[in-house]
């Protein structure tokens, strides 16, 4: 690894992770172990540029992360537990606690907001949604065995986490591994017992719905 490196965001790679919302895997891109790091597009105006989350630990993808929001061209309006900024180009959004609920939606076609985050006195940790985001456009596509190299990876560099293990079911699930499926849902429920809900309605789940055990 060389010891210093520069990009373009328009170098890193595109992987829509919901309607309109594109992520950059800038921290994946250049290996960056000290601090999380990602980038964000939204196509057209309307779209989010920051999905709407806290950054509060529940088992899931939070990881009680400080967060700074930098949006870097376009312009977005940021909602931070109700109260809205106006954010043009230029603007530093710092959200200090965790608890707050955010979101941005753009109000430019391909605006860009860059986030940097960590969680306060403690060492960094890649956030566990990143391989639930890497593994999105295989899991649509229904190209399982590439989804279940990535989330597996995922599980091995953070064991126990319920998110990680839910996405890594619906994809043995799709594959037709329904055994595989079944013990890491049910692992995933025991760890966040809410994701026995989602499971009901969720349509990767239907080839072991039928099955005993399934929650």
């Amino acid at each position: 690894m060389t010891r210093w490196e520069a990009t373009s965001f328009d170098e890193l790679d595109s992987v829509p992770v919901a309607e309109g919302l594109v992520w950059h895997p800038l921290r994946r891109r250049l290996g960056i172990l000290a601090f999380g790091t990602n980038a964000y597009t939204a196509e057209r105006v309307g779209d989010q540029v920051v999905e709407e989350h806290d950054e509060v630990k529940a088992g899931g993808g939070a990881g009680g992360h400080e967060e700074m929001y930098v949006v870097v061209r376009g312009r977005a309006t940021f909602t931070l537990d109700g109260e809205t900024v106006d954010a043009p180009a230029g603007t530093l959004v710092f959200i200090r606690d965790p608890k707050v609920r955010r979101v941005a939606i753009a109000e430019a076609d391909g605006t860009l907001v860059l986030a940097v985050g960590g969680e306060a006195g403690s060492a960094y940790e890649a956030s566990p949604w990143e391989w639930s985001f890497v593994a999105m456009p295989a899991l649509r596509a229904g190209r399982w065995a590439e989804a279940i190299e990535i989330l597996e990876d995922g599980v091995r560099e953070r064991p126990g986490n319920a998110s990680l293990l839910y996405h890594l079911a619906c994809a043995e699930a799709g594959a037709g591994r329904k055994d595989d499926a079944l013990a890491h849902l049910a692992e995933a429920v025991r760890i966040r017992p809410d994701l026995a809900e989602r499971a009901q309605a969720d349509s990767d789940l239907d080839p072991i719905r039928g099955e005993p055990g399934f929650p």
